[in-house]
């Protein structure tokens, strides 16, 4: 809970700052997006885990997030790198290998930086660095349960805009784990919509 509470004080924080900067004159010849500060994204991502109390195992599930923008750290006439306060949830549903098959599903709530190339073009690049809490729920037996741990994720991907405010996103992320003394390598895949406001 300390890490929703932080991350939720931290995403505030993100917001006063956006709103209050939004006042700001934009200095001649330098690109200003046609778009708000504030970027919601929805969608579907399959997710790889090794080696998770001992067990193997791919879910399929959604993920949510929202970032602020807070700052431009280069602008130019054509393009800005913008930095964005990012929070997201990622939900998964799934099965473990071996014997017995379990049920194994997962969840992650994180928060931190986003970087992006705000440009004209059809094509926005992005990459995130989550840390976060990482949940497992298996099946319950006489070995597996529930266990919780830090986790983050690090990825990125592309948004191709469809229109106005409107991306298509496409995105990957590597996502580490850190369960009984040992970080474990996972990955994620995935492609939703994000909506800028």
């Amino acid at each position: 809970m300390r890490i929703v509470r932080f991350a939720g004080v931290m995403l505030g924080l993100a917001l006063f700052c956006t709103v209050s900067s939004t006042h700001a004159q934009v200095p001649p010849g330098v690109y200003q997006p046609d778009r708000g500060p504030v970027e919601i994204g929805v969608g579907y991502q399959y997710q790889h885990y090794s080696g998770v109390v001992g067990r193997s195992f791919h879910d399929h599930g959604y993920n949510a997030d929202v970032s602020l923008h807070i700052f431009d750290f280069i602008t130019g006439v054509n393009a800005r790198l913008a930095v964005q306060a990012e929070g997201t949830a990622a939900v998964g549903f799934g099965h473990a290998n071996g014997t017995p098959r379990v049920v194994a599903n997962s969840l992650f709530l994180g928060g931190g930086p986003r970087m992006s190339i705000v440009s004209r073009g059809r094509i926005e690049p992005w990459i995130h660095v989550l840390p976060g809490w990482q949940h497992f729920r298996f099946t319950q037996t006489a070995t597996l349960g529930t266990a919780s741990a830090f986790g983050f994720m690090a990825g990125g991907g592309l948004d191709f805009r469809l229109g106005g405010q409107l991306f298509w996103r496409v995105q990957g992320d590597y996502i580490g784990t850190h369960f009984q003394s040992n970080l474990q390598s996972n990955y994620s895949v995935g492609s939703g919509v994000a909506f800028y406001f």
